[in-house]
């Protein structure tokens, strides 16, 4: 029984959403990019970032989200001008 409550333990130990293949998934880069944005990202996620993410792959995204946000910024401009008269 106390081999029982030994592996019980341990498996408590591990975070839940620790997974066996080496970077990060898509949905995970694009939250860390998100939520960094935002300025608000988790002390989880910034260990799992730093110690399973390629810094290449944050360069990338990075530079893709604010090429998308600069485009939309544009975008959104040009839409309002268009409807004021100018």
């Amino acid at each position: 029984m106390s081999e029982n409550n030994k592996n019980s333990g341990s498996k408590h130990q591990q975070p839940e959403d620790s997974s066996p293949r080496n970077g990060l998934g898509f949905r995970q880069m694009l939250s860390t990019i998100l939520f960094g944005a935002l300025g608000v990202q988790s002390n989880r996620a910034r260990e799992r970032d730093f110690s399973q993410g390629k810094p290449s792959h944050f360069i990338y995204f990075g530079v893709g989200f604010m090429l998308v946000f600069v485009l939309v910024i544009i975008g959104v401009v040009k839409l309002v001008l268009h409807f004021a008269g100018r």
